[in-house]
């Protein structure tokens, strides 16, 4: 079993200001945002911006991130994904940035079957883990900073 906790880091791509909508890739069975582990000797944020890139085609220089904002959790993983026995359980970690859309880009899916923008219409319930806390977060931090 691994020491380290697994962590994922990602951006929640906006678009529209003030915010009309927002980037989610389609799993077979649950919408997520473009995210992937951290590869060892990077950061938090070059990983962020590396798998948005991967996951989207959307190159770093057409999303400006907003400063400030971080989302992060923790919440509990199958260990044998990551070197573990099957019925072990790991803590992951998750960092989420928020950045928003500067220029229309086309949408390129490489690991995922499909992409959606959804209206920005809180509060949202899209998927209780991960989704519907960072949407929630994003609202109250765009109430709490409008100038964003």
């Amino acid at each position: 079993m691994p020491n380290s906790q697994p962590k994922s880091c990602g951006v929640l791509i906006v678009r529209g200001r003030p915010i009309d909508s927002f980037l989610l890739m389609k799993h077979p069975d649950r919408w997520d945002l473009p995210k992937g582990h951290v590869d060892p000797g990077e950061t938090e944020l070059e990983c962020a911006l590396r798998e948005m890139e991967e996951e989207t085609g959307i190159p770093r220089a057409a999303v400006t991130l907003i400063p400030d904002f971080r989302y992060e959790a923790e919440y509990h993983v199958s260990g044998q994904r990551y070197g573990g026995k099957s019925g072990d359980q790991l803590l992951k970690k998750l960092v989420l940035f928020l950045g928003r859309l500067d220029e229309d880009c086309p949408i390129a899916v490489t690991e995922h079957g499909d992409f959606r923008w959804f209206d920005w219409d809180p509060p949202h319930k899209i998927q209780k883990r991960t989704i519907d806390p960072v949407l929630a977060l994003v609202e109250k931090f765009l109430r709490e900073n409008p100038g964003c």
